[in-house]
């Protein structure tokens, strides 16, 4: 997992955003993502309810992995790409324990 606000490194290997939203602030060049996965992205209305309070994310979680199990086609693939090599879940939020990558990224390595 990466803040899509750090530099890309070629180490990051597949670079993928992972949220609804592009970054404010950053271009397309400096973000240097092979993918935008839009359909992972909490909805406009989960998002809202969590506004990134650290006391709700558990119930974000909750809610969140409810969410992904109608995406299990594009899990696969990224479960897929990061066997084959590296992976980076790129996200915009500004706290890095409490955000939409951490929970994606958990649900990734379960099912591996």
């Amino acid at each position: 997992m990466k803040r899509a606000y750090d530099p890309a490194e070629p180490r990051d290997g597949y670079r993928v955003l992972v949220d609804r939203l592009w970054p404010r602030g950053v271009s397309k060049e400096r973000a240097r993502l092979d993918e935008w996965a839009r359909e992972l992205a909490p909805s406009a209305e989960l998002r809202t309810w969590f506004g990134h309070d650290p006391e709700r994310f558990a119930e974000f979680e909750r809610r969140y992995r409810a969410e992904l199990t109608a995406h299990e086609e594009k899990l696969d693939e990224l479960r897929r790409r990061a066997r084959e090599g590296a992976l980076t879940l790129v996200y915009g939020a500004r706290d890095e324990v409490h955000n939409d990558a951490v929970v994606l990224a958990e649900l990734l390595r379960e099912h591996r």
